[in-house]
């Protein structure tokens, strides 16, 4: 055997290392998945974004959905909060923020353009307006949140401990690198990086907003889910784009 065939080998063998990749049917099925959560992730924030070269106010809001998408997530919990705290009425405020959430469903079918996020929103209000009126407690409002955080968190949680971060599953395949990512120890860490970055957002707000609501504080309930919504989304969407521009230059993406 030649040195250079043996300094190859030694090369896969360190890169395998640091992916710690199973082979044959487990790394068929990671592959399968990982096109599976890219073709979501195409129609989300960071699939929108992931591609360009320069990142402007403009691409941002449209990866946030748009004015309108930002309005469809703000408006019912901040109209919700509002009409809560200056009346105390847990009927008004649960009205008013569903009432709302309707009329941006409505206006999506009326117009013809995509309702899907109109109508995941209107359910999400309106599974936790029944919850909190069939409790009586304004904070419950809020609990379904907490379920939905707590579920991505394990999802994201779990691709780390098997080596397969699901943020870099999705990068991959975007970035038309499918799985070669793992046998790139630069690119494997930065993709690892980056996953527990995505997790600790939805830990930071379990940990943050769960003490509100066992306090019964549904002011500071109610403000933190907001500021810990579409703004800490948002930041965390730059970060990524800052990410994988770093470790898929222009030049290579375009390949």
């Amino acid at each position: 055997m030649s040195d250079d065939h043996a300094a190859d080998r030694t090369d896969r063998d360190r890169a395998g290392e640091v992916a710690g990749a199973p082979n044959g049917d487990s790394d068929d099925a990671a592959a399968e998945f990982g096109r599976q959560v890219a073709a979501a992730a195409e129609k989300s924030g960071l699939g929108r974004i992931a591609r360009d070269e320069t990142l402007t106010p403009a691409d941002l809001v449209g990866a946030l959905g748009g004015i309108r998408g930002l309005a469809e997530a703000i408006l019912p919990g901040l109209v919700f909060l509002v009409v809560f705290t200056f009346t105390r009425e847990l009927g008004w405020a649960l009205g008013a923020s569903l009432g709302l959430a309707v009329v941006f469903t409505a206006l999506r079918l009326f117009t013809r353009s995509q309702p899907t996020q109109a109508i995941a929103g209107l359910i999400g209000v309106a599974a936790s307006a029944a919850l909190s009126l069939w409790t009586g407690r304004a904070e419950d409002n809020y609990v379904i949140g907490f379920y939905t955080n707590a579920a991505y968190a394990v999802a994201i949680l779990f691709s780390l401990l098997v080596r397969w971060p699901l943020v870099g599953l999705v990068v991959g395949f975007l970035m038309g690198d499918g799985t070669a990512w793992r046998q790139d120890r630069r690119k494997y860490r930065a993709m690892q990086f980056l996953t527990v970055v995505w997790l600790g957002m939805f830990v930071a707000r379990l940990l943050v907003q769960v003490p509100f609501y066992y306090a019964g504080n549904v002011e500071a309930l109610g403000a933190t889910r907001l500021l810990m919504g579409v703004p800490l989304y948002a930041l965390l969407l730059v970060f990524s784009w800052l990410v994988v521009r770093a470790v898929y230059p222009a030049k290579r993406a375009a390949e």
